[in-house]
């Protein structure tokens, strides 16, 4: 199940920290707030990122490994906590399977051989291990700076790794925490957004679950999973994909390689797009339906990093045309021949309950009176889990054993070469959003427009100076931006944000490589080159 082990709370309690590709400072800052009470409590943070981003300001150590070597710390850190007997065998023994194959594979990842891969000093190594091992309770958080890779499935997988070497799962204040990049990203895959798994991730293939759904829904389901957004992008630019409906969405200009993105949008033979703004994408379309904004002109609910469901309520009505979006959802089923009655929140709500089980206890009444409620809540009795996977501390175990992953270490795609030396990782900034649809309309006194972030050595050799224009080149094309300089990053790594993709369009440079399990670009790893622009000839 796609949802995070445990509640905001724990974190303020646990012993050890481990932030591992996460700026949540800046991009989840009310998260931030739970952690640091869990610092400002005696925790010890270890944030462990490419940059020394605002957020190891809080950091008993800031882990400065180089982008793409997740892996190779991982591993090595699972060797140590071996290799040093910090290994918590009975869990093992207990719940897991597949050890002694991990044991195997992590065993090349010595601290010499870690700290070579990725320029991690190995006593760092060491120490991070023995304080995440040895700590009665800890917890790993992490964002996309972990899964915007070619390989973030398995960078993933060797975190779960080393929480099932240490028995840091499954009990209160220890456990394993992605973090939404917003209020409902949460809601979007436990309702099913996701092109394997049906409401309560339900897996699709599974026939029990087709079934129970066509039942519900009175149809045939395709009994196999659908595409991915990577998926989807590639049959619209070989025709195989026709037609699409884009909710809340602005795929060419968040999607990387922007180029790639505009030339599959632009091979549809239909595109609708519903959104609160005429995006870039929704400028593309052929029909544009207006929607209501969710957090104050809908009823309904929202979802949040903790699986916590919370009740939304409609403040005010949407102006002009626009319109709900279930209430657009329900029209246009209508008009395709059919009729789901009167469109109402609570109750696709209550359709939801009752085929979800995870959901079933969760009352409009209940989320009113309690505050909101953590799924799995399976009855109207059920007070909802505070953390996941208890059942891995049962005797006898109840439920399959979990399997510990081999792992490989692979380098971005995209190697640096003397034509592009430099390391571009992207990420985003606390005053603004994406690709700034949501907020670039606003005025912030923190905003300051896109740069080319670089450290001082690096624009030293090029002849750079702080608020310079410069030029941005790779492989795939090339954009101007005045460069920033700062000593958060290190010789030969590079930043910039997506934020202002109107002005400087930073997805025209990033590579289009993708995971093929989660179909998740690499925006952590692209090569570039900075230039100095020509200086203009006098009159």
């Amino acid at each position: 199940m796609g949802g995070g082990t445990n509640s905001y709370s724990e974190i303020e309690e646990t012993e050890v920290i481990l932030l591992w590709g996460s700026n949540a400072r800046e991009t989840h800052p009310i998260f931030f707030h739970h952690l640091l009470k869990g610092v400002h409590n005696g925790a010890r943070l270890f944030a462990i990122d490419p940059r020394r981003t605002s957020s190891a300001r809080w950091a008993d150590t800031w882990v400065g490994l180089d982008v793409g070597t997740d892996i190779v710390v991982a591993n090595a850190m699972g060797r140590e906590i071996i290799a040093q007997g910090w290994l918590h065998e009975k869990f093992i023994r207990h719940a897991t399977t597949g050890f002694e194959a991990y044991r195997e594979s992590v065993e090349p990842f010595t601290l010499a051989e870690a700290e070579r891969l990725s320029g991690v000093p190995g006593q760092i190594i060491h120490n991070m291990a023995k304080a995440y091992a040895t700590a009665k309770t800890a917890m790993i958080c992490w964002t996309l700076g972990i899964t915007e890779h070619h390989n973030g499935v398995d960078n993933v997988s060797s975190l779960i790794n080393l929480s099932l070497l240490t028995g840091h799962v499954g009990r209160y204040a220890s456990g394993l925490n992605p973090l939404r990049g917003q209020n409902n990203v949460h809601g979007g895959g436990d309702m099913g957004a996701l092109p394997d798994r049906f409401p309560g991730f339900q897996h699709v293939e599974v026939e029990a679950n087709r079934l129970k759904f066509e039942k519900a829904w009175n149809t045939n389901l395709p009994p196999k999973r659908g595409w991915n957004l990577t998926g989807m992008l590639n049959a619209m630019g070989t025709g195989e994909l026709t037609a699409l409906l884009i909710l809340g969405e602005n795929p060419l200009q968040s999607e990387a390689d922007r180029h790639h993105a505009e030339h599959a949008l632009r091979n549809l033979q239909f595109l609708a797009v519903q959104d609160l703004t005429l995006t870039p994408t929704a400028e593309l379309a052929h029909v544009v339906l207006p929607a209501a904004a969710g957090w104050c002109e809908s009823d309904g609910t929202f979802t949040n990093s903790e699986r916590r469901v919370q009740r939304v309520r409609k403040a005010v009505n949407p102006p002009g045309l626009a319109r709900d979006d279930g209430q657009i959802l329900f029209d246009l089923a209508r008009v395709m021949g059919h009729d789901w009655g009167e469109y109402s929140a609570e109750k696709v709500w209550n359709e939801l309950r009752s085929l979800s089980p995870v959901h079933t206890g969760m009352s409009y009444q209940r989320l009113e009176q309690e505050n909101g409620l953590q799924w799995p809540c399976y009855d109207e009795a059920h007070p909802g889990e505070m953390f996941l996977h208890s059942r891995l501390w049962e005797e006898p175990l109840k439920g399959p054993p979990v399997a510990f992953q081999v792992v490989h270490h692979s380098p971005p795609v995209e190697p640096l070469t003397a034509e592009f030396p430099l390391r571009l990782t992207t990420g985003r900034r606390l005053d603004d959003y994406n690709t700034g649809v949501q907020t670039e309309g606003f005025e912030s006194p923190l905003r300051r427009g896109e740069t080319i972030d670089l450290c001082p050595e690096d624009a030293r050799k090029l002849g750079i100076s702080d608020g310079e224009v410069v030029r941005v080149v790779s492989a795939r094309g090339s954009i101007e931006a005045p460069a920033r300089l700062t000593h958060s990053l290190r010789p030969g790594l590079a930043f910039m944000t997506f934020h202002f993709q109107d002005s400087v369009n930073t997805n025209i440079l990033t590579i289009d490589a993708t995971d093929p399990r989660s179909g998740t670009a690499e925006f952590k790893a692209c090569s570039i080159r900075v230039e100095k622009l020509a200086s203009p000839t006098p009159a």
